[in-house]
């Protein structure tokens, strides 16, 4: 227990105010806890594994844990963002961890941008205006295809540059060991669960999981655009094979 308790690095203190102690609290519990989490649901949970797929399509989970995650996430961020403002000793604060902070920050912001201007959906469920199927998602337009890009990109950026964001201000708090143990082991429980939704082909396309496996549909006629992922449709097509 005392050394549960103790700093990672006995040579120093861990002496932290209240706004600096809170400040890490709400920055831990956004980017090293919910952003993971909805990161994980959207690559994961598109189709449901008691989801009856294709009669079944658009299912909103992954959607919902995803951007409801991120946009708690990004408030308790502005929070802990307020409060280093507030902290007396600010500037004492590591170089390194505030430039990662600002950045995961910046990062954070440009994705709201991004998200409210990703175009329109189309599709069955939300025609355009004229009462076509139109839309960028549904046609896979090129505003839509460097949307999915740049989230993504971004996205993991600030996820990763997250990580040396804590670890960075943990070191530099001289946080105790049981924090330690806790945040990491969380990743590392996090890094199991999607190794093994990896391997179990939970990676889906997004474009089929909401409109299906039709290859008249035009976001059928093109590449996937995420990484490591498989379309539904080939899936059943192999086992109807098997069959």
């Amino acid at each position: 227990m005392d050394w549960l308790l103790s700093s990672i690095d006995p040579a120093r203190g861990h002496e932290v105010g209240f706004a600096l102690s809170w400040h890490a609290r709400f920055m831990v519990l956004a980017w090293g806890v919910i952003v993971p989490a909805a990161i994980f649901a959207a690559r994961y949970f598109k189709i449901l594994p008691s989801q009856n797929w294709p009669q079944e399509l658009d299912t909103r989970t992954w959607w919902q844990a995803h951007w409801m995650g991120q946009a708690v996430a990004y408030c308790l961020s502005m929070v802990g963002f307020g409060l280093i403002l507030w902290a007396e000793d600010v500037q004492a604060q590591s170089i390194l961890h505030r430039g990662l902070g600002y950045t995961v920050l910046g990062a954070g912001l440009f994705q709201i941008g991004l998200g409210y201007s990703r175009g329109s959906k189309g599709g069955p469920t939300a025609p355009a205006p004229d009462g076509s199927l139109r839309g960028d998602h549904y046609d896979m337009t090129p505003w839509r295809l460097m949307f999915e890009t740049l989230h993504r990109l971004v996205g993991y950026s600030a996820l990763c540059l997250a990580v040396a964001a804590i670890v960075s201000g943990m070191w530099a708090a001289n946080a105790p060991n049981w924090m330690w143990i806790v945040i990491i082991g969380y990743w590392i429980v996090l890094l199991i669960a999607a190794a093994y939704c990896q391997v179990q082909g939970w990676a889906m396309d997004t474009y089929q999981a909401i409109w299906g496996a039709d290859p008249a549909l035009p976001g059928n006629k093109i590449p996937m655009t995420g990484w490591a992922t498989q379309r539904p449709g080939d899936i059943v097509s192999q086992k109807a094979q098997k069959e």
